[in-house]
């Protein structure tokens, strides 16, 4: 085994085999093959008489198979990394130099001292020189995946079927050798015994993680085709994570047709996003692209992590324009540029300013007169609105009311206003502004089509959870304190939260958009909670950091255990999409709606918090605060 260990080395310490040496190999082997087909025709004494004639056959023999893999060009790769479609081309170059050898036996009676081998010979040629070929190469392979694999990591694919099949070959064929594989794990109990390239199959049940580590697997490639499970196997997950083993999938907003190529380079190393159960999402895309083509659209909070994937998702669609409206200055600059890169095509104008600033808004909308608003401005962390309630009240609730009624006053067909699970039974001032929005405008909707407010803009709300790396939210902010070496602080061990992936949210917000009638309030399905202390465990883990603390810091100000997606008294409807539901809330008159308003937007300027956060509990008595000074006014 040292031997062909240092053998391998000083082969592979060398530059590839130039072309003609590899075709020089491969005629000595067919050159070798043709005197094996010629004695299998004649006996010693016959091969030995007419050795001098067998020779110059054989030459020419030689001859004709070079020119066949001349014409194939079997000799142009490199030995090393061999595929299967290097010996399909071998194998289709010696079947031409067989029929053109089988060819040369009808004539060569005609040329002098020259013996070429019968039919039965040419087939016995043909055969020993595949196989010898095919046997070099896959030889010369084997031994530099075997001696060469000190840099690659070594790893187990999970699945059997198209997805881990095709790692498997793109692992085996690349040139720079990055993985090694040791191990398929497959959930089919008849997969049981069973080799595939040459790997066994582990069949998969609890302690398969402590299996692989001791098979020496560093690294678990999960297929496209077994994401969905692995993500809701919590015990697997949290098995291999325990046992210090790499996780590499798809990204969890990427998806796999089946069908186009796929290599290991397709895969990444998880991020706690990837991890998270929950169900695949599927929307009309058809419809939303009926929707948005050719439409002007305005975006309202462009900047923020919903509005700019929700940039991204409208532009794919082709509006005729877009207009993006934001009040954060470089943040915009980041969208001018991303679409002047990406979207080049759609005529876009990004607007630095506040949606409270009533003039510039109605410049903007009578300038462009949008076909369709999608609102996604809003401030929006809790503890920053529970210090700032006027502030929330300005931006937030009189913001939009200005977008609203410039909506209707310059017909906009749809508004979709994004809301928040933090409006049902409020515990905070963020989470009541925006139930105040939505109030005022299903009020606005109920108006219009009562005729007691001239429009046709429909109005349609979506409330949503926490989405995954937002700005602000728990993941940045716990990668940030494992970079430093923690500790990762959490304010309640017991404290829980629905969580979903920005795009698959934009994507439930669009199609809520297309079926959307006016005045409902959409509720996407969240899925199961996560218990946040246990997705700073699964952070540590993924980090592979050693020693980080987790504290808890006690509840914030205004701050829930747990967040409901619907009140106590809302009931919901489905829709076409089990994702998302309709909830039937209790309505308001739009007069009352906006009398409200007005009392909430001339309290905001006194910055008396305790006066302006009085009024909004009358608004929405079920508004009752949590860890809050503002309790003082449920008593």
């Amino acid at each position: 085994m040292k031997l062909l260990s240092k053998l391998s080395d000083w082969y592979f310490a060398r530059k590839t085999l130039p072309h003609w040496g590899v075709l020089a190999l491969d005629c000595f082997i067919v050159l070798f093959a043709s005197f094996v087909g010629k004695y299998y025709e004649l006996d010693d004494i016959g091969f030995t008489n007419s050795f001098r004639s067998i020779v110059i056959g054989a030459l020419l023999t030689t001859l004709l198979y070079a020119i066949s893999f001349a014409l194939f060009h079997t000799y142009r790769g490199i030995i090393r990394y061999s595929s299967f479609i290097d010996l399909q081309r071998i194998a289709f170059a010696t079947m031409v130099g067989a029929l053109l050898t089988a060819l040369l036996s009808f004539v060569d009676e005609y040329i002098p001292h020259c013996s070429v081998a019968s039919p039965h010979g040419v087939v016995v040629t043909f055969l020993i020189a595949t196989m010898l070929m095919w046997m070099e190469r896959v030889i010369v392979k084997r031994m530099y995946d075997n001696f060469h694999t000190d840099n690659s990591v070594p790893v187990a694919i999970y699945g059997t079927k198209a997805g881990g099949i095709s790692l498997a070959k793109s692992i085996s064929s690349v040139k720079d050798k990055k993985y090694t594989l040791l191990a398929f794990i497959s959930d089919g109990q008849e997969m049981k015994g069973i080799t595939l390239f040459g790997k066994k199959i582990y069949i998969n049940h609890p302690g398969i993680a402590t299996k692989m580590k001791h098979l020496g697997v560093k690294t678990l490639l999960v297929s496209p085709l077994k994401t969905e499970m692995f993500r809701q196997n919590t015990e697997m997950v949290d098995e291999f994570l325990a046992a210090g083993i790499h996780i590499m999938m798809m990204p969890a907003a990427e998806e796999w047709d089946g069908t186009s190529e796929l290599t290991h380079r397709n895969l990444r190393e998880v991020d706690i996003e990837d991890l998270l159960p929950r169900d695949k999402i599927e929307v009309d895309m058809d419809a939303i692209g009926q929707l948005l083509q050719d439409k002007v659209i305005l975006i309202t909070g462009a900047a923020g992590s919903i509005g700019s994937e929700m940039v991204r998702q409208v532009a794919l669609y082709r509006p005729s324009s877009m207009i993006l409206i934001d009040q954060a200055e470089t943040p915009m600059h980041d969208i001018r540029l991303m679409m002047a890169r990406q979207f080049p095509y759609i005529p876009s104008h990004t607007i630095v300013s506040s949606i409270a600033n009533k003039d510039h808004m109605e410049q903007i909308f009578s300038q462009f007169r949008p076909d369709y608003v999608f609102h996604a401005a809003a401030y929006k962390h809790v503890p920053m609105m529970e210090d700032n309630p006027g502030i929330a009240v300005q931006n937030n609730i009189y913001g939009t009311r200005v977008i609203a009624d410039l909506a209707v006053k310059y017909g906009t067909r749809k508004f979709v206003m994004i809301s928040t699970d933090k409006a049902v039974n409020p515990t905070n001032v963020m989470g009541c502004s925006k139930r105040i929005c939505e109030i005022y405008c299903q009020s606005l909707n109920k108006a219009i089509q009562e005729g007691k407010v001239q429009g046709i803009t429909q109005f349609v709300t979506t409330r949503f959870g926490n989405v995954l790396g937002s700005n602000g939210s728990v993941i940045p902010i716990f990668k940030e304190q494992i970079r430093k070496g923690g500790p990762i602080t959490v304010t309640h061990p017991d404290i829980i939260r629905f969580f979903m992936l920005i795009p698959e949210a934009c994507k439930l917000v669009l199609e809520a958009g297309t079926m959307g009638k006016g005045g409902e309030i959409f509720v996407f399905d969240m899925g199961a909670p996560v218990r946040i202390v246990d997705l700073a465990h699964r952070m540590i883990q993924l980090s592979g950091a050693e020693g980080i603390d987790i504290q808890f810091t006690g509840l914030r100000e205004g701050e829930k255990l747990y967040e409901e997606v619907l009140s106590d008294k809302e009931q919901t409807k489905p829709t076409h999409n089990p994702k998302i539901m309709i909830a039937t809330v209790r309505e308001y008159d739009y007069e009352v709606a906006c009398q409200n308003e007005e009392r909430l937007l001339s309290a905001s300027h006194s910055h008396d918090d305790m006066a302006i956060v009085k009024i909004m509990k009358e608004i929405v008595p079920e508004y009752k605060s949590k860890c809050s000074k503002y309790e003082a006014l449920d008593k």
